[in-house]
Formats: structure tokens, C-alpha cells, sequence
């Protein structure tokens, strides 16, 4: 196997995802690649990926490498950290089995990793799970302690131009199966037309989808420039102290943002937005809502979102759960509206046409000698 094609790297695979281009060979540095990561490089239909990190540790089950195998991308490994210093962006390359290429001169040496060695790593991951989540309870637990000011009113919610007040509040994670669950709610948001809350890249798949984002908010690292400035509020989320590093970023795109500073993450201080604004209900798409998320993520465990989730519960619901329990359908006045408009211009023409008068006409008096009036 010889793969050809021009080299793009970045140890950020999320940055890199904006750069790439059809048949490119992507360059990352990405320890147990994570789901979201895989699919958005299979969407960029890259010709391979060359990790400089382990792809699949087994430290848990991340499903990332089966993700790009299935697609049928090949991935390759290599421990040599001089090859991301050694290539530069757009560099032709090639990279055969067991080594990497350019001008026909070897630059490094790689390994293949294949369906096996995923299968396998995979299968120590499923293993290790117990022990991670052992792990995952205590941090969890450690945290919530000191972050229980997020569900106890000690934490100071920022006043917003938005109006929330007892309407539905759509909070939209560029997180997994983000695409195909806001497929499934289109009837719902087309119908019911709720508040439109991007958190982060979220804010540019509101915009995928057509949609203008009354609010995005987040720490501003994987949001484009046209979303920012499509966006009718920006909420930067600002560490507890009030340091907030993305908000420099919105000032000089001229733009006005209000401030939040919270532990947690940005999708926690969304929910709690909406929440504490009085949303009537509150529909989540892509949020992290299990420990495997958390994993890929690299969070040590999920203390915020279980206080956040326990203080706005009540109101919060799956966008999967929303396309079961909502169906768009049209209402039986539009159905009667919609025959009878469709039956008018045929009522018409049969009355001006003359047969069809003399027809009309002949069943009246047939209709009189039947009943005898």
C-alpha cells in the first residue's frame, strides 16, 4: 500500500479539521482519538491519517479508529516526534507500511495499524473500564463538592438581551450524532421555533442547518468569524476568577459579548442560562451525557454536568427524545383548507363547462322522480 497525497498537521485535530481538504493525508498528535474527531476527518475525506500519538491506548473503548476504518481511511502510527518539525504544511509525501516519504527520501518510519490491532486494543479498553470508572465516581464526587455553588444560587447569572421567559430553548453541542438529531427535530424547531443556544462550534451547526443562533456561547476555541457575527448575543464563558481568554478574540472581530464566569463547561453555563431565564423547556443536541463522552473529552469526571442536571432536570430533555415524542403533523383544519382550495377550481370549471351543466341537470330531475318531490 502507497498513499500520495499533499500533508496537513496540526496537534489540534479540531483545528486542523477546518483546513483540510478532499484526498489530503492529515498529520495529528491525538491520544485516543475520540468519536467526533474520526468523523469530522472522514467527512474532510482524507486519503489517511498519521498519528503521532497512540490512536488507541486501551485505556478505555473510544471508537474514533473504527470510525475512519470503516470509512476505509488507514491509519498510521509513528513515535517520532520530528516528523510533525519535518514536514511543512502542504508537503507532498508518501507513506508506504512501514515508513513516510518525500522526494523519495525516507523521513520516518510508521506502523499500519489494522482492524486487529483495534479489535484487540479495544478489548483491553472494555477491560480497563471498571477501573476508569472508579476513578471517574471519586472525581465526580471530589468536584461536586467545590462546585456546588453552580445548584446551590451562589453563582451570579448574567443578565442577557435574549427573552427567554416560558419559551423552548434549543441548546445545540457540536457533540455526537449532533447532524442526524437535528435532522430528526426539524419539524420541531420549524413548528415550534424555540430559542436558538449554540455552545462553541455548535453556533456554526445551527447555522449548517439554516438557522440563526439567538445566542452562542462558550470560550469562543471552535467557533468560526461568521458565526460570531451572525450570532444576535455572544455569552463568553470566563473562568471563576473572570478571566475570560476568548473574549479578546470577540472584541477585535468589533463585536460586544457578555461575560460569564463559572466553573464547568460551556454546555453546563448554556443549560443554566436557559434555566435560569425561565425556559419552559429545554431540548439538548449533542451534550455529553455519559462517562465514555467524558473520557473523550479527557475530563477526569462529570461533576458540574451532574449538578447542572440535577438543578434543571425538570426541564431538560434529549433532542432523541423529542423525535419520539414529537411527530410534526398537519392540523385537520389545513387538511380541510387544503381539499377544499384543491376542489374550488374544479367546482368552477365543471359549472362553466355546458355538457357538464345538461349532466347536472339530468341528475336533478332524476333525483326528483326517485323521491318524489
Amino acid at each position: 500500500m502507497i498513499i500520495r497525497g499533499k500533508v496537513k498537521k496540526d496537534r489540534k485535530t479540531k483545528n486542523l479539521v477546518k483546513r483540510l481538504k478532499l484526498g489530503d493525508i492529515a498529520l495529528i498528535s491525538h491520544r485516543d482519538l475520540d468519536e467526533i474527531a474520526a468523523t469530522s476527518l472522514v467527512e474532510k475525506k482524507v486519503k489517511c491519517v498519521i498519528n503521532l500519538d497512540e490512536t488507541i491506548s486501551g485505556k478505555y473503548p473510544n471508537q474514533g479508529p473504527s470510525i475512519l476504518l470503516k470509512a476505509g481511511i488507514p491509519i498510521f502510527e509513528t513515535d517520532n516526534e520530528k516528523l510533525f518539525d519535518l514536514v511543512n504544511e502542504g508537503d507532498t509525501i508518501e507513506v508506504n507500511e512501514d515508513h513516510i516519504t518525500r522526494n523519495d527520501e525516507v523521513i520516518s518510519s510508521c506502523h499500519l495499524l489494522d482492524a486487529e490491532d483495534v479489535k484487540r486494543e479495544l478489548g483491553i479498553g472494555y477491560k480497563n473500564l471498571e477501573e476508569e470508572l472508579d476513578k471517574f465516581i471519586e472525581n465526580t464526587l471530589e468536584y461536586a463538592k467545590k462546585e456546588k455553588g453552580l445548584v446551590t444560587g451562589n453563582l451570579k447569572i448574567p443578565k442577557i438581551k435574549t427573552k427567554i421567559d416560558k419559551r423552548h430553548v434549543l441548546v445545540v453541542v457540536r457533540g455526537k450524532d449532533y447532524k442526524r438529531d437535528l435532522e430528526a427535530i426539524q419539524a420541531y424547531i420549524n413548528e415550534v421555533k424555540p430559542i436558538l443556544i449554540g455552545v462553541d462550534g455548535g453556533g456554526d451547526a445551527i447555522l449548517e442547518f439554516g438557522q440563526i443562533p439567538d445566542i452562542v456561547i462558550g470560550d469562543m476555541d471552535s467557533i468560526s468569524d461568521r458565526c460570531l457575527k451572525a450570532a444576535k448575543e455572544i455569552v463568553v464563558h470566563a473562568y471563576p476568577n473572570g478571566e475570560a481568554p476568548g473574549l479578546k478574540r470577540v472584541k477585535d472581530l468589533g463585536l460586544e459579548a457578555v461575560v460569564f464566569p463559572a466553573p464547568g463547561t460551556s454546555e453546563d453555563i448554556a443549560l443554566l442560562l436557559a434555566y435560569s431565564n425561565n425556559a419552559d423547556l429545554i431540548v439538548a443536541v449533542g451534550t455529553h451525557n455519559n462517562m465514555i463522552d467524558f473520557l473523550e473529552k479527557g475530563r477526569k469526571g462529570m461533576a458540574s454536568t451532574f449538578l447542572v442536571r440535577l438543578k434543571v432536570g425538570a426541564k431538560l430533555i434529549d433532542a432523541k427524545g423529542v423525535n419520539k415524542l414529537y411527530h410534526g403533523h398537519l392540523k385537520m383544519k389545513y387538511i380541510i383548507g387544503l381539499a377544499v382550495a384543491a376542489l374550488l377550481p374544479i367546482i368552477v370549471i365543471t359549472l362553466m363547462f355546458p355538457p357538464m351543466r345538461e349532466l347536472i341537470a339530468l341528475l336533478k330531475i332524476r333525483l326528483r322522480i326517485m323521491f318524489g318531490l
